[in-house]
Protein backbone atom coordinates (compact mmCIF):
# COMPACT_ATOMS: atom_id res chain seq x y z
CA UNK A 1 0.00 0.00 0.00
CA UNK A 2 3.12 2.17 0.40
CA UNK A 3 3.86 2.48 -3.08
CA UNK A 4 0.61 3.21 -4.27
CA UNK A 5 0.15 7.01 -5.29
CA UNK A 6 -1.81 9.22 -3.30
CA UNK A 7 -5.00 11.46 -4.66
CA UNK A 8 -4.49 14.53 -2.25
CA UNK A 9 -0.54 14.45 -1.82
CA UNK A 10 1.56 12.26 1.10
CA UNK A 11 -0.32 12.31 4.44
CA UNK A 12 0.16 15.05 6.20
CA UNK A 13 0.06 13.83 9.74
CA UNK A 14 1.71 10.59 11.89
CA UNK A 15 -0.37 9.10 14.62
CA UNK A 16 -1.06 5.38 16.67
CA UNK A 17 -3.64 3.75 15.01
CA UNK A 18 -5.28 0.53 16.75
CA UNK A 19 -3.06 1.02 20.06
CA UNK A 20 -6.23 -0.27 21.75
CA UNK A 21 -8.93 -2.30 20.41
CA UNK A 22 -11.21 0.72 21.41
CA UNK A 23 -9.66 3.21 19.18
CA UNK A 24 -11.23 1.07 15.80
CA UNK A 25 -15.32 0.54 16.75
CA UNK A 26 -17.00 -0.96 13.57
CA UNK A 27 -20.80 -1.29 13.55
CA UNK A 28 -22.52 -3.20 10.89
CA UNK A 29 -25.40 -1.70 8.57
CA UNK A 30 -27.27 -4.25 7.37
CA UNK A 31 -29.80 -1.99 5.47
CA UNK A 32 -32.52 -4.41 6.84
CA UNK A 33 -34.20 -6.22 9.71
CA UNK A 34 -34.34 -9.69 10.54
CA UNK A 35 -38.32 -11.22 10.07
CA UNK A 36 -38.43 -12.29 13.72
CA UNK A 37 -39.29 -15.73 12.24
CA UNK A 38 -37.63 -18.75 10.75
CA UNK A 39 -35.49 -21.80 11.36
CA UNK A 40 -32.13 -19.23 11.64
CA UNK A 41 -31.34 -17.81 15.09
CA UNK A 42 -30.42 -14.06 14.20
CA UNK A 43 -27.49 -12.64 16.65
CA UNK A 44 -26.14 -9.32 16.97
CA UNK A 45 -22.97 -9.88 18.70
CA UNK A 46 -20.10 -7.54 19.99
CA UNK A 47 -16.40 -8.43 19.91
CA UNK A 48 -13.21 -7.38 21.04
CA UNK A 49 -9.73 -8.85 19.63
CA UNK A 50 -11.60 -11.34 17.83
CA UNK A 51 -11.47 -13.06 14.23
CA UNK A 52 -14.95 -13.34 12.30
CA UNK A 53 -14.53 -16.38 10.90
CA UNK A 54 -13.03 -18.10 14.37
CA UNK A 55 -16.43 -16.71 16.06
CA UNK A 56 -17.98 -18.53 13.78
CA UNK A 57 -16.76 -21.85 14.30
CA UNK A 58 -17.49 -21.66 17.54
CA UNK A 59 -20.80 -20.52 17.71
CA UNK A 60 -21.46 -23.43 15.59
CA UNK A 61 -20.05 -25.71 18.21
CA UNK A 62 -22.10 -24.00 20.87
CA UNK A 63 -25.02 -24.46 18.85
CA UNK A 64 -24.76 -28.48 18.12
CA UNK A 65 -24.38 -27.41 14.25
CA UNK A 66 -22.17 -28.11 11.42
CA UNK A 67 -20.03 -24.44 10.56
CA UNK A 68 -21.80 -24.22 7.34
CA UNK A 69 -24.63 -23.57 9.22
CA UNK A 70 -23.42 -20.47 10.82
CA UNK A 71 -23.66 -16.94 8.59
CA UNK A 72 -22.46 -13.53 8.43
CA UNK A 73 -22.35 -11.16 6.14
CA UNK A 74 -18.24 -9.90 6.37
CA UNK A 75 -15.54 -10.36 7.98
CA UNK A 76 -14.23 -7.25 10.47
CA UNK A 77 -11.08 -6.54 11.85
CA UNK A 78 -9.55 -8.54 14.82
CA UNK A 79 -7.80 -5.68 16.52
CA UNK A 80 -11.12 -3.45 16.42
CA UNK A 81 -14.20 -3.29 18.73
CA UNK A 82 -16.91 -4.49 16.06
CA UNK A 83 -20.88 -4.94 16.45
CA UNK A 84 -22.24 -7.41 13.75
CA UNK A 85 -24.66 -10.30 12.83
CA UNK A 86 -24.59 -13.91 12.76
CA UNK A 87 -27.34 -16.36 11.31
CA UNK A 88 -27.30 -19.97 13.04
CA UNK A 89 -29.43 -22.29 11.16
CA UNK A 90 -31.41 -24.48 13.90
CA UNK A 91 -34.11 -26.34 11.63
CA UNK A 92 -36.83 -27.62 14.42
CA UNK A 93 -34.56 -26.51 17.44
CA UNK A 94 -35.27 -23.44 19.83
CA UNK A 95 -32.41 -21.44 20.59
CA UNK A 96 -29.46 -22.94 22.68
CA UNK A 97 -28.96 -20.30 25.97
CA UNK A 98 -26.89 -17.67 24.25
CA UNK A 99 -26.12 -15.91 27.55
CA UNK A 100 -24.05 -18.66 28.57
CA UNK A 101 -21.55 -18.46 25.70
CA UNK A 102 -18.41 -17.89 27.56
CA UNK A 103 -16.24 -16.45 24.85
CA UNK A 104 -13.81 -13.72 26.57
CA UNK A 105 -14.23 -10.40 24.70
CA UNK A 106 -18.08 -11.53 22.99
CA UNK A 107 -21.01 -10.31 23.68
CA UNK A 108 -24.60 -11.77 22.47
CA UNK A 109 -26.35 -7.90 22.45
CA UNK A 110 -29.46 -9.23 20.49
CA UNK A 111 -31.14 -12.39 19.41
CA UNK A 112 -34.30 -13.19 17.27
CA UNK A 113 -34.69 -15.53 14.32
CA UNK A 114 -35.05 -15.36 10.37
CA UNK A 115 -36.01 -16.83 7.24
CA UNK A 116 -32.65 -17.45 6.03
CA UNK A 117 -29.21 -17.68 6.02
CA UNK A 118 -26.54 -14.43 6.25
CA UNK A 119 -24.71 -14.47 3.06
CA UNK A 120 -21.63 -12.52 2.45
CA UNK A 121 -22.16 -9.08 0.99
CA UNK A 122 -25.23 -8.87 2.70
CA UNK A 123 -25.04 -5.93 4.17
CA UNK A 124 -25.66 -2.47 2.95
CA UNK A 125 -22.36 -1.12 4.93
CA UNK A 126 -20.73 -0.31 8.04
CA UNK A 127 -19.95 2.54 10.00
CA UNK A 128 -16.73 3.73 11.60
CA UNK A 129 -15.04 5.04 14.83
CA UNK A 130 -11.52 5.82 15.08
CA UNK A 131 -9.12 7.41 17.27
CA UNK A 132 -6.01 8.67 16.41
CA UNK A 133 -3.28 8.65 19.29
CA UNK A 134 -0.13 10.56 19.67
CA UNK A 135 -0.69 13.03 16.25
CA UNK A 136 1.79 14.68 15.23
CA UNK A 137 1.31 17.25 12.08
CA UNK A 138 -0.60 20.68 11.79
CA UNK A 139 -3.46 20.69 12.13
CA UNK A 140 -4.39 23.19 9.59
CA UNK A 141 -2.82 20.89 6.99
CA UNK A 142 -5.38 18.14 8.42
CA UNK A 143 -8.14 20.17 8.17
CA UNK A 144 -7.58 21.06 4.54
CA UNK A 145 -7.12 17.48 3.65
CA UNK A 146 -10.27 16.57 5.26
CA UNK A 147 -12.17 18.82 3.34
CA UNK A 148 -10.67 17.92 0.33
CA UNK A 149 -11.30 14.17 1.65
CA UNK A 150 -15.11 15.18 1.85
CA UNK A 151 -15.46 17.09 -1.16
CA UNK A 152 -13.85 14.76 -3.81
CA UNK A 153 -13.57 10.71 -1.95
CA UNK A 154 -10.47 8.81 -2.30
CA UNK A 155 -8.94 6.24 -4.84
CA UNK A 156 -11.15 3.02 -3.48
CA UNK A 157 -8.17 1.23 -3.36
CA UNK A 158 -8.33 -2.93 -1.62
CA UNK A 159 -6.52 -2.57 1.99
CA UNK A 160 -3.88 -3.86 3.18
CA UNK A 161 -6.15 -6.63 4.49
CA UNK A 162 -6.86 -8.24 1.49
CA UNK A 163 -3.00 -9.05 0.89
CA UNK A 164 -2.20 -10.39 3.84
CA UNK A 165 1.42 -9.96 5.89
CA UNK A 166 3.94 -8.93 4.10
CA UNK A 167 1.59 -9.61 0.96
CA UNK A 168 1.45 -13.44 1.32
CA UNK A 169 -1.76 -13.92 -0.23
CA UNK A 170 -0.51 -12.73 -4.00
CA UNK A 171 2.56 -15.23 -3.48
CA UNK A 172 -0.46 -17.57 -2.17
CA UNK A 173 -2.37 -16.98 -5.96
CA UNK A 174 0.74 -17.38 -8.02
CA UNK A 175 1.33 -21.04 -6.06
CA UNK A 176 -2.44 -21.53 -7.11
CA UNK A 177 -2.26 -20.61 -10.49
CA UNK A 178 0.94 -22.49 -10.42
CA UNK A 179 -1.25 -25.97 -9.98
CA UNK A 180 -0.82 -25.98 -6.08
CA UNK A 181 -4.21 -27.53 -4.80
CA UNK A 182 -5.61 -25.65 -2.08
CA UNK A 183 -8.97 -25.84 0.20
CA UNK A 184 -11.75 -23.86 -1.12
CA UNK A 185 -11.26 -21.36 2.04
CA UNK A 186 -7.70 -20.82 0.96
CA UNK A 187 -8.55 -20.89 -2.91
CA UNK A 188 -11.22 -17.87 -2.25
CA UNK A 189 -8.31 -16.03 -0.13
CA UNK A 190 -5.93 -16.02 -3.42
CA UNK A 191 -8.16 -15.47 -5.83
CA UNK A 192 -9.33 -12.06 -4.08
CA UNK A 193 -5.77 -11.52 -3.16
CA UNK A 194 -5.10 -11.53 -7.32
CA UNK A 195 -8.24 -9.84 -8.33
CA UNK A 196 -7.28 -6.98 -5.68
CA UNK A 197 -3.55 -6.55 -6.83
CA UNK A 198 -4.75 -5.88 -10.22
CA UNK A 199 -7.52 -3.82 -9.16
CA UNK A 200 -5.12 -1.31 -7.47
CA UNK A 201 -3.00 -1.76 -10.53
CA UNK A 202 -5.40 0.07 -12.45
CA UNK A 203 -6.07 2.50 -10.47
CA UNK A 204 -2.58 3.44 -9.65
CA UNK A 205 -2.72 4.22 -12.94
CA UNK A 206 -5.55 6.09 -13.08
CA UNK A 207 -4.33 8.07 -9.88
CA UNK A 208 -1.38 9.14 -11.20
CA UNK A 209 -2.73 10.99 -14.55
CA UNK A 210 -5.30 12.38 -12.13
CA UNK A 211 -8.13 10.37 -14.07
CA UNK A 212 -9.10 8.20 -10.76
CA UNK A 213 -12.56 10.43 -10.60
CA UNK A 214 -12.96 11.89 -14.05
CA UNK A 215 -14.14 10.34 -17.42
CA UNK A 216 -12.20 8.69 -20.25
CA UNK A 217 -13.43 7.63 -23.65
CA UNK A 218 -15.27 4.44 -23.44
CA UNK A 219 -16.03 4.77 -19.32
CA UNK A 220 -17.91 2.33 -17.61
CA UNK A 221 -20.23 4.11 -14.39
CA UNK A 222 -21.25 2.74 -11.30
CA UNK A 223 -24.21 4.31 -9.46
CA UNK A 224 -23.53 5.11 -5.98
CA UNK A 225 -24.91 2.76 -3.10
CA UNK A 226 -25.11 0.06 -5.73
CA UNK A 227 -23.37 -2.33 -7.96
CA UNK A 228 -25.36 -1.16 -11.21
CA UNK A 229 -23.54 -0.24 -14.04
CA UNK A 230 -24.11 1.27 -17.39
CA UNK A 231 -22.29 2.61 -20.46
CA UNK A 232 -19.67 2.89 -22.41
CA UNK A 233 -22.19 6.21 -23.63
CA UNK A 234 -21.19 9.73 -24.95
CA UNK A 235 -20.10 12.39 -22.59
CA UNK A 236 -23.13 15.31 -21.74
CA UNK A 237 -23.54 17.73 -19.18
CA UNK A 238 -25.88 15.26 -17.58
CA UNK A 239 -23.12 12.85 -16.65
CA UNK A 240 -20.83 15.46 -15.53
CA UNK A 241 -23.29 17.08 -12.92
CA UNK A 242 -23.79 13.48 -11.59
CA UNK A 243 -20.13 12.61 -11.92
CA UNK A 244 -19.95 15.76 -9.74
CA UNK A 245 -22.68 15.00 -7.47
CA UNK A 246 -21.20 11.67 -6.40
CA UNK A 247 -24.29 10.00 -8.00
CA UNK A 248 -21.86 7.90 -9.94
CA UNK A 249 -18.44 6.80 -10.41
CA UNK A 250 -15.44 5.55 -12.68
CA UNK A 251 -15.01 2.17 -12.54
CA UNK A 252 -12.60 -0.56 -13.31
CA UNK A 253 -12.09 -4.03 -13.70
CA UNK A 254 -12.39 -7.22 -11.00
CA UNK A 255 -10.39 -9.41 -12.81
CA UNK A 256 -12.00 -12.59 -14.76
CA UNK A 257 -13.11 -14.41 -18.30
CA UNK A 258 -15.25 -12.55 -20.96
CA UNK A 259 -14.65 -9.70 -22.88
CA UNK A 260 -13.97 -5.93 -21.37
CA UNK A 261 -17.72 -4.25 -20.79
CA UNK A 262 -14.94 -0.75 -21.46
CA UNK A 263 -13.94 0.69 -24.84
CA UNK A 264 -11.67 2.99 -26.07
CA UNK A 265 -9.11 5.16 -23.53
CA UNK A 266 -10.31 2.93 -20.93
CA UNK A 267 -9.99 -0.74 -22.64
CA UNK A 268 -6.74 0.26 -23.52
CA UNK A 269 -5.15 1.01 -20.28
CA UNK A 270 -7.01 -1.87 -18.29
CA UNK A 271 -5.31 -4.37 -21.03
CA UNK A 272 -2.21 -3.30 -20.85
CA UNK A 273 -2.28 -3.44 -16.86
CA UNK A 274 -3.31 -7.17 -17.12
CA UNK A 275 -0.31 -8.00 -19.69
CA UNK A 276 1.75 -6.39 -17.42
CA UNK A 277 -0.02 -8.89 -14.34
CA UNK A 278 0.21 -11.84 -17.13
CA UNK A 279 0.19 -14.89 -14.76
CA UNK A 280 -2.45 -12.99 -11.92
CA UNK A 281 -4.83 -12.36 -15.14
CA UNK A 282 -4.68 -15.38 -17.10
CA UNK A 283 -5.09 -17.70 -13.62
CA UNK A 284 -8.27 -15.54 -12.89
CA UNK A 285 -9.32 -16.30 -16.67
CA UNK A 286 -8.85 -20.24 -16.06
CA UNK A 287 -10.35 -19.89 -12.51
CA UNK A 288 -13.71 -19.27 -14.06
CA UNK A 289 -14.35 -15.93 -12.45
CA UNK A 290 -16.33 -13.74 -14.99
CA UNK A 291 -15.16 -10.06 -15.60
CA UNK A 292 -16.98 -7.49 -12.64
CA UNK A 293 -16.32 -3.72 -11.89
CA UNK A 294 -15.30 -1.95 -9.36
CA UNK A 295 -15.62 2.09 -8.27
CA UNK A 296 -12.50 3.82 -8.30
CA UNK A 297 -13.34 6.62 -6.18
CA UNK A 298 -14.41 5.94 -2.72
CA UNK A 299 -16.64 8.38 -0.82
CA UNK A 300 -17.31 8.54 3.16
CA UNK A 301 -20.39 9.19 4.16
CA UNK A 302 -20.95 12.11 6.81
CA UNK A 303 -17.37 12.11 7.89
CA UNK A 304 -16.82 13.85 11.08
CA UNK A 305 -14.06 14.90 13.04
CA UNK A 306 -13.01 16.62 16.28
CA UNK A 307 -10.28 16.98 18.08
CA UNK A 308 -9.77 15.67 21.65
CA UNK A 309 -8.16 17.75 24.58
CA UNK A 310 -5.13 15.18 24.83
CA UNK A 311 -4.68 16.08 20.55
CA UNK A 312 -6.05 12.75 20.07
CA UNK A 313 -8.36 13.27 16.52
CA UNK A 314 -11.30 11.12 16.39
CA UNK A 315 -12.78 10.30 12.95
CA UNK A 316 -16.78 9.05 12.39
CA UNK A 317 -17.58 8.00 8.75
CA UNK A 318 -19.51 5.25 7.09
CA UNK A 319 -18.67 3.39 3.89
CA UNK A 320 -20.44 0.41 1.71
CA UNK A 321 -19.70 -3.01 1.81
CA UNK A 322 -16.36 -3.96 0.27
CA UNK A 323 -14.55 -0.33 1.50
CA UNK A 324 -11.69 -0.21 3.95
CA UNK A 325 -11.13 2.67 6.19
CA UNK A 326 -7.95 2.13 5.97
CA UNK A 327 -7.96 3.37 2.51
CA UNK A 328 -9.73 6.71 3.72
CA UNK A 329 -7.47 7.13 6.49
CA UNK A 330 -4.14 6.73 4.29
CA UNK A 331 -4.60 10.20 2.52
CA UNK A 332 -4.79 11.89 5.99
CA UNK A 333 -2.36 10.03 7.96
CA UNK A 334 0.73 7.91 7.97
CA UNK A 335 0.48 5.31 11.02
CA UNK A 336 1.81 2.65 13.46
CA UNK A 337 -0.60 -0.27 13.94
CA UNK A 338 0.13 -3.35 16.40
Amino acid sequence: MDTLPYAHGGPPLRARLRAEPADFQVDEILGFEPAGEGEHAFLLIEKTGTNTDWLARQLAAFAGVEPLAVGYAGLKDRHAVTRQSFSVQLPGRADPDWDALAIAGVRVLAATRHNRKLKRGAHRGNRFRIRLRDVQGPHAVAEARLAAIRAHGVPNYFGEQRFGRDGRNIALAEALFAGRRMPREQRGIALSAARSELFNALLARRVADASWDHALDGEIWMLAGSHAIFGPEPWTDELAARLAAHDIHPTGPLWGSGALRSGGAVQALELAVAEAHAALARGLERAGLNQERRALRLCAEDLAHHWEPDGDLVLEFGLGAGAFATTVLRELCDWSAP
